[in-house]
């Protein structure tokens, strides 16, 4: 097998479909039939079965792709070697990346640190913290920007600190808030528990939740147009002044807040693209990127 094969069936088991993965990889379908049937035909088995959407792996497939996959990551692992060995801020760097981070900070982020270093490559992935936390924690990415306090022994830089709030489109006085219509949203344990433990902490009853979405942006418009109010971290609402934007305390009066921390092993720094990337972000502020 060569690493256009290993590619094939790594790109074909992320799809489940001979079209999709013909597409990734700027292949005509029977360019790619033709060639799974070489591989079929070289081990002598059968790698896939033909549905009539998509496909699904063979046993015996999936372990050849799960070989594949090793393969692709120490050819990767192989080339960040040798790229390091060559001094050069070259190769491709792995970030995981909270959805609110992902929106507002990296693609500035991003744009400023390639004029610098024209010849990297960047595989981004975006998710909620909690996934990022994980994907960071088994080295799938060198580098994580998550919001929350995770358990980590490794290096970890917070970058910047906000405010947990209450904003809403119309003033308000906190014994009105059980009463009014609250706008929901999906959000990483840590958030979830930080809201909750402040809400029972000052309320008996529940909230008056009428509208949950699936994400904090959709809750943020949902607020713009009238439909409720949002507990969620301030630098998302901060921009809209028609807002009355009121930060949460705890019961000792301290601010409730949030940071968002750049998470990874300190050997990744010995690769030079990481080493390069992280001494990068530590020169910006990354609240008023």
């Amino acid at each position: 097998m060569h690493i256009r094969d290993w590619e094939l069936l790594h790109t074909l088991y992320e799809t489940q479909n001979i079209t999709h993965a013909s597409e990734q990889l700027y292949l005509s379908q029977s360019t790619l039939s033709s060639r799974l049937k070489k591989l079929e035909e070289d081990f002598g088995l059968q790698i896939v079965i033909r549905k009539r959407r998509g496909i699904s792996f063979t046993p015996e497939g999936i372990v050849i792709v799960k070989h594949a996959q090793k393969m692709l990551n120490e050819q990767e692992k192989l080339k960040e070697k040798l790229n390091n060995m060559k001094n050069m801020v070259t190769g491709t760097l792995k970030v995981g990346v909270s959805n609110f981070f992902a929106r507002y900070k990296m693609p500035k982020l991003l744009s400023l640190f390639q004029r610098e270093h024209p010849g990297i490559e960047c595989k981004v992935v975006t998710g909620w913290s909690s996934e990022m936390y994980r994907m960071v924690l088994n080295r799938e990415v060198h580098i994580g920007f998550i919001k929350g306090d995770y358990p980590w022994k490794e290096s970890r830089e917070i970058l910047y600190e906000e405010n947990v709030c209450v904003a809403a489109p119309w003033p308000f006085e906190w014994d009105q808030l059980p009463s009014l219509p609250r706008i929901d949203y999906h959000t990483d344990r840590i958030m979830k528990n930080t809201i909750n433990n402040w809400w029972y902490t000052h309320y008996k009853e529940d909230p008056y939740t009428n509208i949950y979405v699936n994400q904090v942006e959709t809750c943020k418009e949902m607020i713009l147009n009238k439909l409720g109010y949002g507990i969620l971290a301030q630098l998302v609402v901060d921009p809209y002044k028609e807002l009355t934007i009121k930060p949460l305390f705890d019961s000792a009066g301290k601010p409730l807040t949030r940071n968002t921390s750049m998470y990874y092993y300190t050997d990744a720094l010995q690769l030079n693209i990481v080493e390069a990337f992280i001494s990068f972000v530590l020169t910006l502020n990354m609240k008023q990127l």
